[in-house]
């Protein structure tokens, strides 16, 4: 089964990115794609908001200092096709520590590597942490697709374009030459304000190719879920924000052609 590696990052905090990490996976999942989910934020939103616990020595933190392998921190989940890689606060320390090595850059992915070529994913989901540093650098030296979670309020569209430019650097550095801008989720979009709508508008203006149909609505039931530990699907599945995920998964399931389990 081939692979498709997807990093979710964006320098801002609070934009709905582990949100999405969360949903997109389960999303996924609901729709017989094979995914892993892997939480590479040191904060372990996306661990807890799957309902796990922050367990030292669950995380990549080992594989990455060489010692034992990825494919040994895989969980199952409540979900069928859905896997997980939990995060730990002491992925914190990684930060720092890899950019001390020679090939910074690469790291995440040699340890993924054989990960990916097992073939048991369709999707993998790279959830960053809140910052262009190291982690998210990897991510994205890594990935196949950077998929960018904007927040519909004012200055959502400050950071893009620097997000965008880092990924124009990976490609023309040739440390990820395929990595492609796979899609923009605009999330927490409220109908009732001006302001959403004009966000919405000026970001098809800005990157029209770019921009997916699906807008994540901002509601009550979504926001909460994670401190549940359950995705939306599972926390209020009549909700808009569940209706919204749901098509979401859909579209990114044609866009990039995943494979489901036969």
């Amino acid at each position: 089964m081939p692979t498709k590696v997807f990093s979710i990052a964006n320098q801002k905090g609070g934009v709905g990115k582990t949100t999405t990490a969360i949903n997109l996976s389960v999303g996924l999942a609901r729709r017989k794609v094979p995914t892993l989910l892997i939480d590479l934020d040191p904060q372990a939103n996306a661990t807890s908001g799957l309902g796990f616990e922050k367990v030292p020595g669950g995380s990549l933190y080992d594989p990455l200092h060489g010692e034992g392998v990825a494919m040994d921190k895989i969980q199952s989940t409540r979900e069928k096709y859905l896997s997980v890689i939990p995060s730990e606060v002491d992925l914190a320390a990684i930060e720092m520590e890899l950019g001390q090595k020679e090939d910074y850059l690469v790291q995440l992915k040699q340890v993924l590597q054989p990960v990916i070529d097992s073939g048991k994913f369709s999707a993998i989901i790279l959830d960053c942490p809140p910052a262009l540093g190291m982690i998210s650098m990897n991510s994205l030296a890594l990935a196949d697709y950077l998929l960018v979670a904007l927040q519909c309020e004012y200055l959502a569209l400050e950071g893009l374009g620097q997000i965008l430019s880092v990924v124009e650097q990976l490609k023309e550095a040739e440390v990820n030459p395929n990595l492609a801008v796979g899609g923009i989720l605009m999330t927490m979009y409220d109908s009732r304000t001006k302001l959403s709508k004009e966000v919405v508008d000026e970001v098809r203006n800005y990157r029209p190719d770019l921009i997916f149909k699906t807008i994540i609505p901002r509601t009550v039931r979504l926001s909460e879920a994670p401190s549940f530990g359950k995705s939306i699907f599972e926390h209020a599945r009549l909700n808009p924000g569940a209706f919204a995920y749901g098509k979401f998964a859909k579209e990114v399931i044609e866009r990039f052609k995943l494979e489901k389990a036969s």
